[in-house]
């Protein structure tokens, strides 16, 4: 858990300095740094989208996955929810930064193989190369954002803590077919947040969220069925 935990101090880290930069931080310059951040979520998510998509054995589930996923949060209203609880703690557009910074954050080939990486190898390369970049961008997102996008860094433990554990509980069952299908869907999560952040779409990502459980439950029963 040694990567993660240089993940998690990097976010931190990062966190506190952005947020004092943001201070002195006009509003001309506040709001490139949104279209800055707004850009980088789109390109990333469609990188993420281009890369694996042409891989995907099941080019299906992604669209199963999103639609289950999209009236399972809509049915929790977990967007609502979500920014009730940020507003009680913070004014602003802190919800909108926090929920794009956990999707940039967890949701990335070194954020998903590394743990495995670390569990199966004890090979730390990736984790430290992603906190390198996390922090990176922890530090543009709370000058914009606040000091609030540290409480990703929780979410980020909790996700790749439950990767490690999951690829020590299932080192021979672990498929880079799994992984590749989750990374497609985050894909698009993050494309989502970065029309959000731009204003061209306010997309309610929140709600799509669960849509990332639905290919490891679907691996879950074909494994379970030999298929």
């Amino acid at each position: 858990m040694f990567g993660t935990l240089f993940n998690v101090g990097m976010i931190i880290a990062g966190s506190i300095i952005g947020s004092i930069f943001k201070k002195g931080i006009k509003h001309d310059y506040h709001e490139i740094l949104m279209q800055a951040m707004g850009l980088v979520a789109m390109g990333l998510g469609i990188n993420a989208i281009v890369q694996h998509l042409p891989a995907s054995k099941y080019p299906v589930l992604f669209i199963v996955s999103l639609a289950v996923g999209g009236l399972l949060g809509q049915k929790l209203d977990l967007e609502t929810r979500f920014n009730g609880l940020v507003s009680k703690f913070s004014k602003g557009n802190l919800a909108e930064g926090l929920s794009t910074a956990i999707l940039l954050f967890c949701i990335g080939s070194l954020s998903i193989l590394g743990p495995v990486e670390a569990a199966l190898k004890g090979d730390y390369t990736y984790l430290l190369a992603n906190g390198m970049l996390d922090g990176i961008t922890s530090i543009v997102l709370a000058s914009t954002f606040g000091i609030g996008i540290a409480i990703a860094a929780i979410v980020l433990f909790a996700w790749q803590g439950s990767i490690y554990l999951i690829a020590l509980l299932m080192e021979n069952s672990l498929s880079t077919d799994l992984l590749n299908e989750v990374t497609i869907v985050g894909g698009i999560l993050i494309l989502a947040s970065g029309l959000g952040i731009l204003g061209i779409k306010k997309c309610k990502t929140l709600n799509l969220l669960p849509a990332l459980i639905v290919p490891p439950i679907v691996f879950l029963f074909m494994h379970l069925l030999n298929i």
